[in-house]
Formats: C-alpha cells, structure tokens, sequence
C-alpha cells in the first residue's frame, strides 16, 4: 500500500469542522447535565466502528481568547492534565500547523496510550478553531510500553458569545487500538467528554494568574515569530491508518474498564 502524504487543513476542511460542531441531523444526545450535552454520532463506513463523540459546554466566565491560549500553551497542560505522561510540540510545518507527541494515563489495568499527530489552528473574528489527525513520524514510532491510538479527526470549536463568556465544543474520533471491544470504546466517550470539559473550565479560571508570572508575552500560537520549533516538511510525515498497528490484546482486561466508567459519572 502506498504511503499517503498528509496536507495541511484548508479553509474546507475548517468549515467542515465547525459544520460537524454545530450540526444536529444524525447526532444522539447521551448526556444533558446543567451546561453540558453530549452527543453520539455511529460511524458511517467500514475503515472504523468507533463512534464520533461531540461535547459542548458553556463558559459563563471564561473567554474564548483564554480557552484558546489554555489549548495551545503545553507547558500549561503539564500542570493541570494530570492524565499526561508526556508532551511534545515536535516541529512546525507552516505558520498554523504543527507535528505533536502526547502520551497518557489510562485507567489500570489497561495499558497507557499514546499518539502523534498534526495539529492545525484557525483564527477567525468571534471563534477559534484546533484540529489535528493522526501521522507517522520516523523518529517517533510505537513504543513497546505504550499503544499507540490514532486520531482518525479531534479537536476544537471555541465560539465567543461575549467579552468573558464562550462555548467550547469538543469532537473526536479516536480509535484507542488495542483490542478493546468497540462497544465499550463508544460507551466510555459519553462518560469522558463532560470529564474532559469540566477539567479544561477549571484550567481556564485558573490560566491568567498563572501565565502572568510565566512569559505573559510568549504566545506562539499567536505571534509566529516566537515560534522557535524546527521547520519540517510534510513530504517527511504519511498518515496513520489504525489497520497497520499492531493490536495489544487487552480483551480480558474490558470487564474492569467499564465498570470503571459506568461508577465515573461526575469525577
């Protein structure tokens, strides 16, 4: 099979996104708590089975500038993403696109995750827009320790709604490998989005008092002459298709996670 050269999103893709982030037609609500809603979406071929779950909450006290700046700036996320092993912006491909690495926790007995992805940003007058897709990257291959997920699409709509509120909507579709049954990978998304979005709010209240004492004027994300990551081609990255990974079988192991999943509700 031959190698698929990745493109950085266009103005299409981005549309398309924020399309999905908005859309109702062929979405099921599987949560509706206060100000957050979750919604499950099947998959609509035969290259996965893993559903696409979309969360969206609304930040009555944060704004969209601020959630923005949380998502990019990874050496914030050491301190409040308490599931991370690892992070790495590893090299930029344009002025909004960039190559990552991200490891994290999974809940014992399950083996920790990993995944490499390209990562691209649009700024537009009242909202933000982060998405990324899995890739491989030669220096960055699986790890014996970890499995490595691909993220078949993840990322951000963050739509202003006034000068200190905004509505953050999370969407994801992310194959976690291994040989978890699919049913229990789409069941578990509806209990970690909400999770997911209620621990982004509290990094967000927390954000500004934080970064005034840790270079309040860096923000590459915004300024890209800050950005002082090494330059790479995308001739130098194909994507990642799950079906060429190896499975890590964990299926005894589905019993202790969904019951995990089924008592985390509100964590």
């Amino acid at each position: 099979m031959a190698q698929e050269i990745p493109q950085v999103p266009d103005d299409s893709v981005f549309l398309s996104f924020r399309e999905q982030c908005e859309s109702t037609d062929g979405w099921v609500c599987s949560y509706n708590k206060a100000d957050i809603g979750v919604w499950m979406k099947p998959s609509a071929g035969k290259t996965s089975l893993v559903h696409t779950v979309k969360g969206r909450m609304t930040f009555p006290d944060v704004s969209a500038d601020t959630v923005y700046d949380v998502l990019h700036d990874t050496e914030y996320r050491k301190k409040w993403d308490i599931n991370m092993i690892e992070t790495k912006d590893i090299a930029l491909l344009s002025a909004n696109a960039d190559v990552g690495y991200y490891s994290w926790k999974c809940p014992k007995p399950l083996k920790n995750r990993d995944v490499v992805t390209l990562r691209s940003w649009l700024v537009l007058p009242d909202s933000f827009m982060i998405i990324n897709f899995s890739v491989k990257h030669k220096l960055y291959p699986p790890r014996k320790d970890l499995v490595r997920a691909v993220s078949l699409v993840a990322g951000y709509y963050i739509h202003s709604t006034g000068s200190n509120t905004c509505t953050l909507t999370y969407l994801a579709q992310v194959d976690p490998r291994g040989s978890l049954p699919k049913w229990v990978v789409n069941k578990s998304s509806k209990y970690l989005a909400p999770k997911i979005l209620r621990k982004l709010h509290k990094a967000c209240l927390q954000y500004p008092s934080w970064k005034n004492k840790n270079q309040p004027a860096f923000k590459p994300w915004l300024n890209p002459e800050q950005n002082t990551l090494p330059r790479m081609s995308l001739n130098e990255l194909t994507l990642q298709r799950a079906d060429s990974l190896e499975l890590v079988d964990e299926s005894n192991l589905c019993e202790g996670a969904e019951e995990k999943a089924d008592n985390s509700d509100d964590d």
